[in-house]
């Protein structure tokens, strides 16, 4: 591991995100609020520490190791997050204290859609911009990005990518070359974003709301223009194209590619995962929306209305909102967030644990309990037609209990800094599934949360978004050891 090399290529990134700061600028400068000196104030610091840490090290030249793409990525998380907490500490209409604006950075950048904010509407709008922007770079994964961008720098990418790519099939690539396939899909990513855009115009958004909502949208992220999200519109057009674009982002963008090359859509039915998916949105949609109906929660096109965009929303991680679906009765807003702990597919912009890993726990239990009865049989785990090897098995395994002990530690740790138990759970499952919102006092918003919890929470979102193990390899001695 050469720390020189590290340093290289974080100073390099920073340098790079820096760049990100230049359009709030030019928003700030066409609505004239006055707030381009805070973005301005950020690139100058971010381009000196980048500079600081790429001058010295600039000849640094070593082939990357996967231990070296893990620390990368949970640096370059962490400090990208830092960061770009800059801008929303050194504005002058409203700033944000340290914790708040690091978190809300790191909420954006992890697409987790939580806010420490109230009064959204009425934020300058090069701030209001800049935070739909962070979803949007968080979205794809700005590790992807830089995949993309470094080899043209001398820097090897595929160790980066299999750090950054959700899901257990890290080594899976849609063309030979790592980086034609981390620009394949951002150019996939980017396309839905500018139909997204269009869409929501079409449907009556201006220019600036159909701008930001496409970002947050197309990166399942959640942050709006408005404290109503998108229940401000009250249109019914409108949430049908965000639940659109939601189940398209939400499934693998390894399935648009082909889609894209083979001009086909049969495929995406053929592919157990999105078959799974859309399956298990159709029926958690079916039994809100009767349960609201019979409740008599809502009349009939509300409740069709507002179940099924608050089904799709909350169980795609996006966290979106056309209803306080925390009001709802019995046992239905339990039910949509454990929803969120499935999440989207792997490869795709969705938090949660991801549809693979849960079809691979179902279908190894049901091989547990075929075994009791046939105890000599050898019994394959398939997922379509593919024996799935008992390597990533056993890793689905792993992972799976390593996020239920992480769960229950920071659960406790919230409810210790004197948060009840029912906020504390849902904050903990919505930062760790990269979801939003949050029940009991987090319903609103997460401002008034104690500050120690809120930290906690911050590290959940890392958690989450780097899929645990990117992250807890860091803190085991091994990892350091020669």
């Amino acid at each position: 591991m050469s720390l020189r090399m590290i340093l290289r290529i974080l100073g390099l990134l920073l340098i790079l995100f820096s760049l990100t700061m230049m359009p709030p600028i030019l928003i700030s400068l066409l609505f004239g609020d006055g707030q381009w000196h805070a973005f301005t104030a950020a690139i100058g610091i971010t381009v000196l520490t980048g500079l600081a840490m790429f001058l010295p090290n600039r000849r640094a030249r070593k082939e990357l190791r996967t231990r070296d793409g893990f620390l990368i990525a949970a640096l370059f998380w962490s400090v990208l997050a830092l960061f770009g907490s800059l801008p929303l500490m050194l504005t002058d209409v409203a700033p944000l204290s340290l914790t708040d604006a690091v978190f809300e950075s790191f909420s954006g950048l992890t697409t987790t859609g939580a806010t420490v904010i109230t009064g959204i509407e009425h934020l300058p709008e090069s701030i209001l911009y800049y935070r739909q922007q962070l979803q949007w770079l968080g979205g794809m994964g700005i590790v992807v990005l830089a995949v993309a961008i470094l080899p043209t720098l001398g820097v090897g990418g595929m160790a980066l990518y299999r750090t950054e790519i959700p899901g257990p099939l890290k080594d899976s690539k849609l063309t030979p070359r790592i980086t034609e396939t981390a620009k394949a899909l951002w150019y996939i990513y980017a396309a839905l974003t500018i139909t997204c855009m269009l869409a929501y115009m079409a449907a009556g958004m201006n220019w600036f709301d159909a701008l930001g909502h496409s970002f947050s949208t197309v990166a399942i992220g959640g942050f709006s223009t408005y404290d109503a999200s998108i229940g401000h519109f009250d249109s019914a057009l409108i949430e049908m194209i965000c639940v659109f674009f939601l189940i398209v982002s939400a499934v693998s963008f390894s399935l648009h590619f082909v889609a894209w090359r083979q001009r086909s859509v049969t495929h995406y039915f053929q592919d157990p995962e999105a078959r799974f998916l859309l399956l298990f949105l159709l029926g958690l949609a079916v039994i809100t929306v009767v349960s609201l109906w019979l409740t008599e929660t809502y009349g009939t096109e509300r409740g069709l209305r507002h179940g099924l965009f608050q089904v799709v929303s909350v169980a795609t991680t996006a966290g979106f909102g056309v209803a306080d679906f925390s009001l709802w009765p019995g046992a239905l807003p339990f039910l949509l967030f454990m929803a969120a702990f499935v999440g989207g597919c792997s490869g795709s912009t969705g938090g949660g644990m991801k549809v693979i890993r849960i079809i691979l726990i179902l279908k190894q239990g049901m091989r547990e309990v075929m075994r009791l009865i046939h105890p000599n049989a050898v019994i394959a785990v398939k997922v379509g037609k593919v024996s799935v090897p008992d390597g990533i098995a056993q890793a689905v395994w792993g992972f799976f209990s390593v996020y239920v002990m992480l769960f229950f530690l920071m659960l406790v740790g919230v409810m210790a800094t004197g948060v009840d138990q029912v906020t504390a759970w849902s904050t903990v499952a919505s930062a760790l599934n990269n979801l939003g919102p949050a029940l009991g006092e987090a319903s609103g918003h997460y401002g008034d949360l104690p500050t120690l919890a809120k930290w906690i929470l911050v590290v959940a979102m890392l958690l989450g978004r780097l899929e645990i193990f990117t992250v807890l390899v860091l803190f085991t001695p091994a990892f350091w050891r020669r």
